[in-house]
């Protein structure tokens, strides 16, 4: 779980890991916060395998160091301002074992808004590489990886920082082939002021972009005709600037 400045939201995310019903390693990778999340960790430090709080490379970095420290056979990052559901990762897990040549799995995902109790589903389909190049299909909230496959891939980019969940799907599609999908509602995606992608969306969609063209060869036209006018005006203004 890599985590800076989300105390209001961290102590909801490891109850909801903690509350799963199989064998768990936690491992939390704090950025340096200055807010109520260090006192959070210490109060959870006696059902953790490991935590520390400091300056470190980013979101990508404190996920793969969080995720070489274990050796459970399955592994994942849940973000601290998200959520798990109820036996979410069951259901993940039994997707896997469905599927022994997929390299990952992955689930439904609900949005919630900050601050309410209202959910609403994230448009998540079936796996295909069509589907996968026209838009990410997949929520990072809701995946599973197999340990091998994460090693054999190397892991997250550290030199992404918007769609890194994204490029990792990619590469496990192109070495192992196509993602488990399970059709269940495993995990929760809070929708909030201080996310990256709300406050980065320009930087998001141009990140994403180069991620489709790199692995898919060109980039569909949907993602240029599905742009908010603001990121398409400022992707333009940045063409020509």
């Amino acid at each position: 779980m890599p985590s800076f400045n989300q105390g209001r939201f961290l102590e909801a995310a490891l109850d909801s890991v903690f509350m799963q019903d199989i064998p768990l390693e936690v491992f939390v990778m704090d950025g340096g916060s200055t807010d109520q999340s260090v006192e959070i960790l210490e109060r959870f430090a006696p059902h953790l395998n490991g935590w520390r709080t400091g300056k470190d490379g980013g979101q990508a970095a404190a996920i793969n160091e969080g995720i070489s420290k274990g050796t459970a056979p399955y592994v994942c990052w849940l973000n601290s301002d998200d959520l798990f559901e109820p036996y979410g990762l069951r259901r993940l897990v039994s997707a896997l074992e469905k599927a022994p040549l997929a390299p990952a799995a992955y689930g439904l995902c609900w949005n919630q808004k900050d601050g309410s109790s209202k959910r609403w589903p994230v448009n998540v389909e079936d796996f295909s590489r069509e589907r996968l190049a026209s838009r990410c299909i997949i929520s990072q909230p809701a995946t599973l990886v197999r340990r091998t496959a994460w090693e054999a891939v190397g892991g997250l980019d550290e030199s992404l920082h918007m769609a890194l969940d994204y490029d990792l799907w990619w590469r496990l599609y192109k070495q192992f082939g196509a993602l488990a999908f399970a059709n269940e509602y495993v995990a929760v995606n809070r929708v909030h002021s201080d996310t990256k992608t709300k406050n980065f969306r320009s930087k998001h969609y141009q990140e994403a972009i180069s991620v489709v063209r790199r692995h898919n060869g060109h980039v569909p036209m949907r993602w240029w005709l599905a742009q908010p006018y603001s990121v398409w005006f400022r992707t333009l203004l940045n063409r020509f600037s």
